[in-house]
């Protein structure tokens, strides 16, 4: 389910449609960095493409965070 959320960035606030999983996942991102979500948030918020809407761009960071554990955790071969 899509929810939107509200969370101020730079200080101001904006607002996320985004669904839950990668709401979740972007959290536990944030908790193994130990960095503030919302810091989080204006990394990726900073680093998008100014084409690329801010909620498809925290799913993509999440796609490619779990891209690079698949990656370092799998089995050689």
């Amino acid at each position: 389910m899509i929810v939107k959320r509200s969370i101020t960035i730079r200080g101001h606030r904006t607002s996320i449609s985004i669904e839950d999983g990668f709401w979740e996942a972007l959290k536990t991102i944030s908790a193994r960095e130990a960095v503030a979500l919302a810091a989080l948030v204006a990394e990726i918020d900073g680093a998008r493409d100014p084409a690329t809407n801010l909620s498809s761009a925290i799913r993509l960071h999440v796609l490619r965070d779990l891209q690079k554990t698949i990656r370092t955790t799998a089995p050689p071969g």
